[in-house]
């Protein structure tokens, strides 16, 4: 590496390629070039991908073990540095890389200078981010297990809890707000899933693809693979530093695990409008006014609402800077490490506070119930009814449909009828009828897996407890 006092006439930059230039690099393309002020949260990556890369050279005779001796040394005192905030570090010398390596270099010398032997900073960040990734990917696994808890401890205390469900934000049939809540139940879920699935397909090495086309230094890639705990090495070099399919597909999972938080937050937005009045929300999760004194506002989940739109954002930022890169690594990489940055602490706040505020969501059962009796809620169990007495599913329907009309020009619900009036619409209909029109009766008679029946969602939360 160059140094800071280098002889006049030269570039004299401390740049780790300065050499090639004729005169330093102007201030204001330092500032644009430069990278440390976001990707120096990956130094302790990339000083554990160094410490590796180290050894290996070590191994494959390439540096001698003085100098392994010494590099270890020197990134454990970096080390400590990085984490008390201490580090110096510096615009000037770019990114997290050259940082460190400079710091490394004044405090064990030629050792220092070594470490660069047998790669790029080209497969260098591509293995930090990869490292990084996989960091964040376990943590979010954690959280996503404590919301698919808290999801279950909810619904579990609501299983006989009965609601409306609703289409198109119509009333449509009762459930129970247990069963409501184990959809979402299963939506994250998937989420963890496919993070999973994501995790796997990123844990393969770049590191000793170099700059693009590989290195003439005989090293050994799987023994490197195997000290930072990848599945395996990626096979082409191009590929290898050239890839960010790993961060869009990370992003992509983000965004959907964001969207499931933003339905369940407009979901309890709503339900806390005094107009449904389903739910109460703890008061440390909500805010007042400055003007109203009566308000107590679900800031906490509009926000969580709101934030969704920065990971969807960070998502098409990514794909975007990559649809257009010819192979194999081009600088508008560096463009993708804050997007993913953004996304990943949007993620994990979100997922940390949702967890938090579940155990403080209070169902409200009378709201519930008295809106079941506002829509015509059990007028499909009707029309069930009749075709089990032998009438064709569409004549039910239709029966049932004017039945339902007459309810309405009398302002009343359909179960309110009763069996004399019901009779006009369908001879078949007899005392058995007023049975099935209770949001009871028809939440017990859909027991099978995966219907709202009480006994169906206990077992559906033994399966989810199991599994987790």
């Amino acid at each position: 590496m160059q140094q800071d006092d280098a002889p006049p006439g030269k570039a004299g930059t401390g740049k780790a390629w300065s050499g090639r230039f004729a005169e330093p690099l102007d201030a204001l393309t330092q500032r644009f070039n430069a990278s440390v002020g976001f990707d120096r949260r990956l130094a302790e990556f990339d000083i554990q991908g160094s410490l590796a890369h180290a050894r290996m050279l070590e191994r494959c005779k390439l540096i001698a073990a003085a100098d392994l001796a010494a590099i270890e040394h020197g990134m454990g005192q970096i080390l400590e540095e990085v984490r008390s905030g201490s580090f110096p570090w510096s615009i000037e010398r770019e990114d997290v890389h050259f940082n460190i390596e400079h710091r490394l270099t004044e405090l064990v010398g030629e050792a220092g200078k070594r470490l660069h032997t047998a790669r790029s900073r080209n497969d260098q960040v591509a293995t930090d981010m990869r490292l990084w990734l996989r960091s964040e990917i376990d943590a979010l696994a954690g959280l996503l297990r404590r919301v698919r808890e808290r999801l279950l401890d909810l619904a579990e205390g609501n299983v006989e809890t009965l609601m409306p469900g609703f289409t198109h934000m119509q009333v449509a049939q009762p459930i129970t707000f247990g069963h409501h809540l184990m959809a979402y139940y299963e939506m994250f879920t998937r989420d963890a899933e496919r993070l999973a699935d994501c995790r796997r397909r990123m844990n393969r090495l770049p590191l000793g693809a170099s700059a693009l086309a590989g290195t003439s230094y005989p090293i050994d890639r799987e023994w490197v693979a195997r000290e930072l705990g990848f599945d395996g090495v990626c096979e082409n070099s191009l590929d290898a530093v050239s890839d960010r399919d790993f961060a869009v597909e990370f992003l992509a999972a983000a965004a959907l695990a964001m969207a499931h938080v933003s339905r369940l937050a407009e979901e309890l937005v709503i339900w806390m409008n005094p107009r449904f009045g389903f739910v109460e929300i703890a008061d440390r999760f909500c805010t007042g006014s400055s003007i109203m004194p009566q308000k107590k506002n679900p800031d906490v989940p509009e926000l969580m609402r709101g934030k969704t739109g920065r990971v969807y954002g960070s998502l098409v930022a990514l794909l975007t800077i990559i649809k257009g890169q010819p192979l194999a690594y081009n600088k508008d990489n560096q463009e993708d490490k804050e997007p993913l940055f953004d996304a990943a602490d949007t993620l994990r706040d979100v997922l940390a506070l949702l967890a938090e505020m579940l155990p403080g969501v209070k169902a409200r059962p009378e709201k519930m119930r008295s809106a079941l009796l506002e829509g015509h809620a059990t007028a499909t169990d009707l029309a069930d009814y009749l075709v089990r007495k032998g009438l064709a599913f569409r004549d039910a329907h239709e029966a049932v449909a004017r039945a339902v009309r007459a309810a309405e020009e009398e302002g009343k619900d359909l179960a309110q009828l009763g069996v004399e009036a019901l009779r006009r619409f369908s001879p078949l209909v007899d005392e058995d009828a007023l049975e099935v029109l209770t949001p009871e009766g028809s939440i017990a008679s859909r027991s099978h897996i995966g219907g709202t029946a009480p006994q169906a969602v206990r077992a559906a939360i033994a399966r989810a407890r199991a599994r987790l």
